[in-house]
């Protein structure tokens, strides 16, 4: 009998050597003229309901990067033209990829403000979950923020200490605060919290979840606290940290991590969902959606 469950495609990385482009650096040709229709139709669903959600939602930077760039509901953006505005602008490229790829490479590309992003866009059954990052995930959740001077420096310093942290092999230290900033972060602002993290302003679903549900903790950012907490990759987040201002990032970008590296491994690790004493607590969830009560 033949399933009517879609095969789940891998893409990069996660297919193996199948996935592995001839370029060392990973990177391929967006192959903008082949995508099809029905993938830009794809595109146009997904921007056109986020970007009906976002008002209110998303923070200040990330609307004003979205306004600025040749993003739209018509068509998979071209990553010649974003490149074009983005290298005016903060000095930064997006550069097309099969889908995930190795860290070294990664880090290589953010330490030189080139951002890999997949090439490929998922399928319809796929809109509101997919495991492996595709072009709208990437385009429509990190690129607006890449306009921003304060993000385009925090992420070229990421990539410059990932390079670091993987040598010292305390990789796992520093990829948190990579989650829990650039991909998942919450920021404070006058109308109050905000999403910057891409991970979220790129799901439909987890927009509502970080900001609206009862169930997530909301702390404030503390860098140590971030390095020692794992974090879910196969649903929404248990806690949130939130940055009063985008320009703390900067502080990151010129800290010695070697130290907090030392500090932080003879410390116990905390689950995703631990609220400590010490924590700054805006929010502090119910763990419902977590623990049985799954809500949004």
């Amino acid at each position: 009998m033949t399933s009517l469950v879609p095969e789940k495609l891998k893409h990069g990385l996660a297919a193996g050597d199948a996935g592995r482009p001839a370029r060392a650096d990973w990177t391929i040709d967006q192959g903008w003229a082949a995508y099809t229709a029905e993938e830009h139709d794809i595109w146009r669903t997904l921007f056109n309901r986020q970007s009906a959600l976002l008002p209110g939602r998303a923070c200040t930077a990330f609307v004003d990067g979205m306004k600025a760039l040749p993003i739209g509901p018509d068509q998979i953006p071209n990553f010649i033209e974003l490149s074009e505005v983005l290298a005016r602008h903060t000095g930064w490229e997006v550069v097309a990829v099969p889908g995930l790829v190795p860290d070294e490479v990664f880090f290589d590309h953010l330490a030189n403000r080139r951002f890999p992003a997949g090439q490929f866009i998922r399928r319809r059954h796929e809109l509101d979950y997919l495991e492996e990052p595709d072009v709208f995930h990437d385009v429509f959740g990190h690129v607006p923020m890449l306009m921003n001077p304060v993000i385009a420096d925090y992420i070229q310093a990421y990539g410059k200490g990932g390079l670091r942290a993987k040598q010292l092999g305390v990789l796992d230290k520093l990829a948190r605060v990579y989650w829990y900033t650039v991909e998942f972060g919450l920021v404070r602002e006058p109308g109050g919290l905000r999403i910057y993290g891409s991970g979220i302003a790129s799901s439909y679903t987890e927009s509502v979840f970080a900001l609206d549900d009862a169930s997530p903790n909301r702390l404030g950012f503390d860098l140590e606290r971030v390095m020692r907490t794992r974090y879910r990759i196969d649903d929404f987040q248990e806690t949130y940290f939130v940055l009063d201002d985008l320009d703390d990032l900067l502080k990151l970008a010129d800290i010695d991590f070697a130290p907090l590296y030392a500090r932080v491994s003879a410390q116990r690790e905390l689950e995703p969902g631990d609220v400590l004493d010490t924590d700054r607590v805006i929010t502090r969830g119910t763990g419902s959606y977590h623990h049985g009560g799954k809500g949004v």
